[in-house]
């Protein structure tokens, strides 16, 4: 099983996987699912990471007893605003020269996706963006090679980390076993991480609209 092939799964059955890992770690979940947090959200190289349907899913399991939620939410918290922090600092040293159009992983799409929620939103975008994978991962990264002040943008990061960890984990957490979702989790992981993607539809829509209109 490739990486790919390996991330679909565990994301489709993420509720099997974290069932496994608290079973065979115990208190270490904690600190691999900070990790995983932590990654996605710090590291430009890993917007493929789980981020939305695994607090989600974490939140559900929270439910079950097997977690402790508050423990939880302050542990994804940290691991949100450390990311942002790190990545923002990268941005910062290298600038948005690393993105090149025939890229891997700095596709210059992906900057002119964020740079266009910047325009747009400002500041908040670091709050929006949490809510947006890919943009999630880039933002922090493009504030810091932007010059955005860090004293602006530790106050978005504070509060976007927080709205996205808790609204995702409480939602988990209360929603997370009704018999419906629980007995289909698979759709229902899918069914966030669509959710998660359609406001990049939506621009991108907008966007080849306007180019037609040019």
């Amino acid at each position: 099983m490739d990486i790919i092939q390996f991330l679909i799964d565990f994301v489709l059955h993420i509720d099997d996987h974290l069932l496994m890992l608290v079973k065979d770690y115990g208190m270490w979940t904690y600190a691999i699912l900070f990790l995983i947090i932590f990654a996605e959200t710090g590291f430009v190289i890993t917007p493929f990471l789980p981020g939305d349907s695994l607090l989600f899913a974490a939140g559900a399991l929270a439910a079950t007893g097997l977690l402790n939620p508050l423990l939880l939410i302050g542990i994804l918290f940290i691991a949100a605003v450390l990311g942002d922090t790190i990545n923002y600092s990268v941005g910062s040293y290298f600038g948005v020269k690393v993105f090149k159009k025939d890229a891997k992983i700095f596709k210059i799409e992906y900057l002119h996706k964020t740079e266009h929620f910047f325009e747009k939103y400002g500041g908040k975008t670091i709050v929006l963006a949490r809510f947006v994978p890919i943009v999630r991962t880039y933002a922090p990264f493009v504030a810091g090679a932007s010059s955005m002040k860090y004293g602006r943008f530790i106050f978005y990061n504070l509060l976007g980390g927080g709205l996205w960890v808790v609204l995702f984990v409480s939602v988990g957490y209360l929603f997370g076993n009704i018999p419906i979702v629980k007995n289909n989790f698979s759709l229902t992981a899918l069914g966030i991480v669509i959710l998660s993607l359609v406001p990049i539809l939506i621009e991108l829509i907008k966007n080849k609209r306007k180019r037609k209109l040019a």
